[in-house]
């Protein structure tokens, strides 16, 4: 007898092709200072001083894209107390306490090792650290002064991505600007991004990003150039350097150009598998106030220990002291001091494991 064809595999779902992860962050901060505003000087996430916070929920949903000819889509919304705030751009849900930090599609045209080409809001590319998620940890749970004043966040736009060889590959972008996602002028801002890649354990990343960023002004562009790099002397020890610097004519004073630089290494000592201690040492320059609304010059240091209680679940905390050459950081009774020790514990739950 012939024998019965076998029955086709039903073709799959759009849906089943979605990837799905989350990512929480809860924690407490103290500031030694004991300001009176409950507010630390400075900070962009970690801001509320004496204060149990669930910081932020992220989920994901992701159909990611390897080939020419794929299609892809991202989309990460927040809720919570700390990210949205920062993370919000104008012309969507500015100000409140949730956010679509990130939605674009993605497609990889067939132009000789694909050309990738990505449509909506994502993250910048700029800076060593990031807006945490469930696949972009950072060591330390505090950010740095670079981190929340000199470089945007997101952009909306178009951006284009190559792979020139398994060492260099480049992405170019078009954006309404700083955080944007209705722009507030009548210019675009144009970016990109060169990554060098000359052994498997270490990486170079040159970014620039410049236009007009402030409302209802089509001129006075603002510029930024980053130098970041990685190298992983171990799979437990991992070094970084990330440095910069932007300036932005009419910032401050109309007709004159306002700058800002900022320099800050990491390294990542690890002792085991589960348990490391995470340092960050800065220096950023506001000689005009631009960034910070004061002129001044920060620095920092910040040691993190480090505990992996599953491949999920991990447990930080942040001591931190902050400097600058002028009194603008608050203490209890209405006091100024050059100086903010903090401290902050940190736990973070992602629905994958990620490794430095």
């Amino acid at each position: 007898p012939t024998p019965t064809p076998a029955a086709a595999a039903p073709a799959p779902k759009w849906y089943d092709e979605v990837a799905v992860n989350g990512f929480l962050s809860a924690s407490y901060s103290y500031n030694f200072n004991r300001p009176d505003s409950g507010t630390n000087q400075f900070r962009v996430f970690d801001f509320d001083d004496n204060s149990f916070k669930l910081d932020v929920f992220t989920l994901t949903l992701q159909k990611a894209v390897a080939k020419p000819e794929e299609i892809g889509l991202r989309l990460d919304v927040s809720a919570g107390a700390s990210l949205p705030k920062v993370e919000s751009s104008y012309g969507l849900l500015q100000g409140q306490d949730i956010d679509v930090k990130q939605a674009f599609v993605s497609y990889i045209a067939p132009l000789g090792s694909g050309l990738r080409i990505d449509v909506g809001k994502a993250v910048t590319h700029f800076s060593y650290e990031f807006i945490e998620s469930w696949d972009t940890p950072n060591d330390n749970v505090t950010h740095s002064f670079s981190f929340g004043y000199a470089i945007p966040f997101t952009h909306t736009g178009l951006k284009a991505s190559y792979s020139f060889s398994d060492q260099v590959a480049g992405m170019v972008m078009l954006a309404n600007g700083w955080d944007n996602v209705k722009d507030n002028n009548s210019s675009k801002t144009i970016g990109g991004q060169l990554i060098w890649t000359p052994t498997k354990t270490a990486t170079v990343a040159f970014n620039f990003c410049t236009g007009p960023e402030r409302t209802n002004v089509s001129s006075d562009p603002r510029t930024v150039v980053e130098l970041t790099a990685q190298v992983k002397l171990s799979d437990l020890t991992v070094l970084g350097l990330d440095a910069l610097y932007g300036s932005e004519k009419g910032a401050v004073v109309a007709g004159q150009t306002a700058s800002w630089s900022g320099i800050a290494g990491y390294a990542r000592l690890g002792v085991t598998d589960k348990l490391a201690f995470c340092l960050r040492a800065e220096y950023f320059a506001d000689s005009d106030g631009a960034r910070t609304g004061v002129a001044q010059k920060l620095k920092e240091l910040t040691v993190t220990p480090e505990l992996k209680v599953s491949s999920h679940l991990i447990l930080r905390a942040d001591l931190r002291v902050d400097w600058s050459d002028v009194e603008s950081f608050e203490k209890k009774g209405g006091k100024t001091s050059k100086t903010q020790p903090t401290g902050i514990l940190n736990a973070a739950y992602r629905s994958e494991e990620h490794t430095s």
